[in-house]
């Protein structure tokens, strides 16, 4: 059986899905490296919104997906921006789903780190800006979850240079009850956080960067980065004091990154590993082993698909990820929060239909061809 996709020209060409799954099975916990897949939120479908309301959220699918994410090893970054944080999901439903899934992990043992931001605000004053965040770093110190330090567009508004990070951060890591993991997402990510850490000098932003680790080591599990920028990111790594971790964000070079060089390596919290949870888990099994090349073999197929769903506008990568979760069978529908379902093109979708089923990533392939046959007639296309 073939199914007619459309294609680069305007046109329909025959396409032949897999018949069989790659054989994915949950197994040991990891031993090498820590590894984190940023998740997704399940809209409910049913709910009378509008895309500029509070997110309806489905919460029982919502957690089902975090479950399966935990089956296989990975731990949880939970509201990060992978859950359309200050993209269709404001701070009370953040607040609400950390809540939930912090309460969950504890249930089934499954790791969990927390988004702590300032998406309260729309603008604010330093001491606005502060106190935003530690309202969110309380909440998820409540749920006994893991905190990470996101990067905030008020401050990244309201900053006048690098001692006002050097502030706010120091201030945060003080009082901070554990260690948290720092994030630096970039601009191709959210443009409103163009010039974070006082600078448009990428140079300068990482020097500032480091100053703020480097006054408080003790409080600093990691740092989380998310430049697109593989070179930027080992320099980086290499420059951590001993016993910071540095997670890649990097969605375009995590296989390399991840397997590391004689100079260190680079742990793992990526939004791509929402779709790719179970491959990545074994992929990462087989690097705990020693075998590099089994890791890579397994791990560097999968950079197409990322860097196709992850490609510019770099923030609409949320759609593809909800796409495939929907054609794996995590969720019943395809509707996010926000109505961004509708961000993404039809040949883009189609594109990461084919290239997630090459890759055996569906583990019900008929159910995925149903659904993509579905959705094509949706938007005219007769098989």
């Amino acid at each position: 059986m073939t199914i007619r996709l459309p294609d680069a020209q305007g046109g329909l060409r025959a396409y032949e899905p897999r018949t069989e799954p790659l054989a994915l099975t949950p197994g040991a916990p990891f031993t090498s490296r820590t590894v984190f897949s940023a998740a997704h939120v399940v809209a409910d479908p049913y709910a009378d919104t509008t895309p500029d309301a509070p997110a309806a959220v489905d919460w029982d699918a919502t957690l089902a997906f975090r479950r399966h994410l935990w089956s296989h090893g990975l731990g949880v970054a939970e509201a990060m921006d992978t859950a359309q944080r200050g993209m269709g999901l404001d701070w009370a439903g953040a607040a609400e789903l950390i809540r939930r899934s912090a309460a969950e992990a504890r249930g089934v043992g499954g790791r969990i780190a927390c988004g702590v931001g300032t998406d309260q605000l729309t603008a604010g004053t330093l001491a606005e800006i502060r106190a935003a965040y530690e309202e969110q770093l309380a909440v998820v110190e409540e749920a006994g979850a893991q905190a990470i330090l996101m990067a905030s567009r008020a401050l990244a508004a309201a900053a006048r240079g690098p001692e006002d990070y050097l502030e706010i951060y120091g201030h945060l890591l003080r009082q901070a009850a554990e260690p948290v993991v720092l994030h630096w997402l970039g601009p191709m990510f959210d443009p409103a956080l163009d010039g974070y850490w006082g600078s448009a000098d990428l140079d300068a932003a990482t020097d500032t960067f480091l100053e703020v680790i480097a006054a408080h080591p003790d409080k600093v599990d990691g740092v989380k980065i998310s430049l697109l920028d593989a070179r930027r990111e080992v320099d980086l790594r290499r420059r951590l004091p001993q016993g910071v971790r540095c997670y890649t964000g990097d969605d375009f070079h995590y296989p390399e990154l991840i397997a590391g060089d004689d100079k260190g390596f680079s742990h793992a919290l990526l939004g791509v590993f929402d779709p790719l949870g179970p491959l990545a888990a074994q992929a990462v099994r087989v690097l705990d082993t020693g075998d590099v090349q089994g890791f890579r073999h397994l791990l560097d197929p999968t950079v197409e698909l990322s860097r196709h769903l992850f490609q510019a506008p770099t923030r609409f990568y949320k759609t593809g990820v909800v796409f495939l979760a929907w054609l794996a069978g995590h969720q019943d529908h395809f509707t996010m929060v926000g109505g961004l379902q509708s961000a993404r093109s039809l040949p883009h979708l189609t594109r990461a239909y084919e290239l997630a089923d090459r890759l055996g990533l569906f583990p019900d392939p008929k159910l995925a061809e149903e659904r993509m046959r579905n959705l094509l007639s949706l938007y005219g296309v007769d098989q």
